[in-house]
């Protein structure tokens, strides 16, 4: 008996340990609308933008560039392509700032970067990596519009 009971807690151990239970605040409309799979994540692209090759450009010129970078990264954002972005303070590695892309590969997302006046100009190197995470990423610009006081 008391074998028959100790394989009794075996299989009920190990059947708890690999089942998955039911998020009971699972919002299928939501899920469905973020594209999350059953885990709520998804593929993303994340970019660090560092120090580019080009120190000659005027100030009159990389001001301009910035424009057209701020610019490029607002359409992304509205485009649904570009759901984070954002500067590193002053560093050691040269890191400029982030981009997180809605998008599935490293080739869509390069496709993306060349669209930025600054990374074209060599202001900005782009390094890519494929980046699996959570689905929620995509309603960070609907709560940032709410808590963004001046635009």
């Amino acid at each position: 008996m008391k074998k028959s009971i100790f394989l009794l807690l075996i299989v009920f151990s190990c059947s708890s340990i690999f089942s998955q239970t039911t998020n009971a605040n699972y919002d299928e409309k939501l899920a469905k609308s973020v594209d999350a799979d059953q885990y709520g994540m998804k593929h993303y692209v994340f970019c660090i933008l560092k120090t580019g090759t080009n120190t000659t450009a005027s100030k009159e010129e990389t001001k301009k560039l910035f424009e057209g970078h701020m610019t490029n990264i607002n359409r992304l954002a509205k485009e649904g392509k570009l759901v984070v972005a954002g500067p590193f303070m002053k560093n050691e590695r040269n890191y400029r700032g982030i981009f997180i892309f809605n998008v599935a590969t490293v080739e869509e997302a390069n496709a993306l970067v060349e669209t930025d006046p600054a990374v074209k100009a060599k202001i900005f190197e782009a390094e890519m990596t494929p980046l699996y995470c959570t689905a929620a990423l995509m309603e960070i610009s609907k709560i940032h519009d709410k808590i963004s006081k001046t635009k």
